[in-house]
C-alpha cells in the first residue's frame, strides 16, 4: 500500500536566526522526536548535527542540513508545504493511488452509534455518545460523568473572526497547546474523528477514577504526537492509518466515485465538528480550523453541564432562526455500568437494545442497496408498464412533481436536502 512520506527539513542556519534553542525546550522536543526507542539514525546521533533521522509514521525522516535550497523538493517531485513554525521546510509525497483532498478519509454520519462503536474498534473501554435533543443543563447532568460534547454545525464560509483576529466568543489560548492535546485540521472529511480525540486525549488516564481508558494505541499516538506542534499533529492524525481504517469502516457504501473537485461556495452544505471540554479547570474550545484552542473561562468538571450549555447557546444565536441543522453529541461513561451499580436491569436491557439497533444500523450503512434496489425499480416500472394506458408516463411526472415540492419545502424551512447530516469537515 502506497503510503504518504513526510520529511523534515531543518536547515541549521534557519534555525538560527529563528532564535530556536536546540538545548532548550523546543531543542529538547526535537531531540526526543529523533531519539525515541526502536529508531535508526541514517546518520548522525544527535539532532542538532547534519543527517538522515528517521521517525515513526506520519514523520518518516527529520533532515538537518546546513542549507536546505528552496527547490530541493522539486528532486524527488514531491509537493512543498509551508508551516509557520520553526520547522520551516516541509515536503510530502503524494500517493499515487489516492490524490484527492480526502486522503483517504470517507464522510461518515453524526450518529451516536456510529462513534459509539468508532470509539469501541480504537480500543476504548466504557465510553458511548449520545445525542441531545435538547439545550438543558439539567438534561445533561442526566448523563454524568460527560467528559464533554461534539456539537455539528453548518460552517459559515464567509465567517471571519473579528477584525481585531479575536474569535467570535471566548480567547484563543496560544500557551495551552503545551497542557493540552490540540490538533490542526489538515485534512478534509477527518473532523468529526477529530473533535471526538479532541475530547478523548484530554481525558485519557488508565486506572485514574474520573479518566478513560483510551487503550495501547491510542496512548502511543498521543505519546508519540505530544512533543510536536499542532500542525504536526493533524498531519500524523491524517497519515495514522489505524484511525483513518476504523474510521473509513463506517462510512457508506459508495459504489460510484465522484473524483470532482471544486471550492465551496455559499450555497454549499458544509459541516463542522468541534469539541467542548474541560481541561485544567477551563472550558475550552477545540476547534482543528482555529489557529489555538479557544478558552469560555474557568470550568471545573462538575461544572461542564451548566457552563458548556450558554456557550452553545451563543453559538446558535450567532445563525439565523430559520437554521436548524445542528447535532449535538455528549461523550458520557456507558451508561449500562450505571444501569447495573444502580440494579436497574430494566436500564440494562434498554441500553442493550439500542446497541443491538446501532449494530444493525451501522450493518446498513456498510451495505451496498444498489443491486436490491435496482431490482426493485425495474419490479415496480415492469407492473406499470403493464397497466397500459400512460400509466407509467403519468407515474414518473407525479413522481417528479412530489419530489420537487417537498425539495422547495425543505429549502423554505432551512433544513438539509440530503436525510443524513454527515462529516465533511
Amino acid at each position: 500500500m502506497n503510503q504518504e512520506v513526510w520529511t523534515l527539513r531543518l536547515s541549521l542556519k534557519g534555525l538560527a536566526a529563528r532564535h530556536v534553542d536546540l538545548q532548550g525546550t523546543q531543542g529538547q522536543e526535537l531531540s526526543r522526536l529523533a531519539k525515541r526507542p526502536n529508531l535508526k539514525l541514517r546518520s548522525g546521533g544527535e539532532i542538532a548535527s547534519p543527517g538522515h533521522h528517521v521517525l515513526p509514521f506520519p514523520l518518516a525522516r527529520i533532515t538537518i542540513e546546513e542549507r536546505v535550497p528552496k527547490a530541493a523538493w522539486k528532486l524527488f517531485g514531491a509537493r512543498e508545504v509551508q508551516r509557520t513554525s520553526v520547522l520551516p521546510h516541509i515536503t510530502k509525497q503524494t500517493p499515487t493511488t489516492d490524490g484527492k483532498m480526502s486522503g483517504g478519509w470517507n464522510t461518515i454520519e453524526s450518529d451516536a452509534g456510529v462513534f459509539t462503536f468508532l470509539l469501541d474498534n480504537l480500543g476504548v473501554k466504557d465510553v458511548q455518545f449520545e445525542e441531545l435533543i435538547a439545550l438543558d443543563s439539567n438534561y445533561l447532568n442526566q448523563l454524568s460523568p460527560v467528559y464533554g460534547v461534539i456539537f455539528l454545525f453548518k460552517y459559515p464560509t464567509g465567517e471571519n473572526p473579528n477584525s481585531d483576529g479575536t474569535p467570535k466568543d471566548g480567547a484563543y489560548d496560544y500557551d495551552a497547546a503545551e497542557n493540552l492535546w490540540f490538533a490542526a485540521q489538515t485534512i478534509q472529511n477527518a473532523c468529526g474523528t477529530q473533535a471526538l480525540l479532541s475530547v478523548l486525549l484530554n481525558k485519557d488516564g488508565d486506572g485514574d477514577k474520573g479518566k478513560i481508558e483510551v487503550g495501547k494505541d491510542l496512548r502511543e499516538f498521543k505519546e508519540f504526537t505530544a512533543g510536536l506542534p499542532a500542525e504536526f499533529r493533524g498531519e500524523a492524525l491524517s497519515n495514522s492509518e489505524l484511525i483513518r481504517d476504523v474510521h473509513n469502516s463506517f462510512a457508506k457504501s459508495s459504489p460510484f466515485v465522484d473524483e470532482t473537485q471544486r471550492t465551496a461556495t455559499e450555497d454549499d452544505d458544509v459541516y463542522h465538528f468541534i469539541a467542548y471540554t474541560p481541561i485544567n479547570g477551563v472550558l475550552y474550545e477545540l476547534d482543528g480550523l482555529q489557529p489555538a484552542p479557544i478558552s469560555h473561562g474557568g470550568c471545573e468538571d462538575g461544572d461542564f453541564c451548566e457552563k458548556v450549555i450558554p456557550v452553545l447557546q451563543r453559538r446558535i444565536e450567532r445563525y439565523p432562526a430559520t437554521e436548524i441543522r445542528f447535532n449535538l453529541l455528549a461523550m458520557v461513561r456507558d451508561l449500562r455500568i450505571r444501569a447495573r451499580e444502580f440494579g436497574d436491569q430494566e436500564g440494562v436491557e434498554r441500553e442493550e437494545g439500542k446497541r443491538n439497533g446501532w449494530l444493525f444500523e451501522n450493518a446498513l450503512r456498510r451495505h451496498n442497496f444498489v443491486g436490491f434496489a435496482g431490482e426493485v425499480l425495474k419490479g415496480v416500472i415492469g407492473t406499470k408498464l403493464k397497466e397500459g394506458g400512460g400509466a407509467y408516463e403519468k407515474w414518473i411526472e407525479e413522481a417528479k412533481n412530489k419530489t420537487k415540492e417537498r425539495t422547495e419545502e425543505r429549502k423554505k424551512k432551512g433544513a438539509n436536502v440530503g436525510d443524513d447530516v454527515e462529516m465533511e469537515g
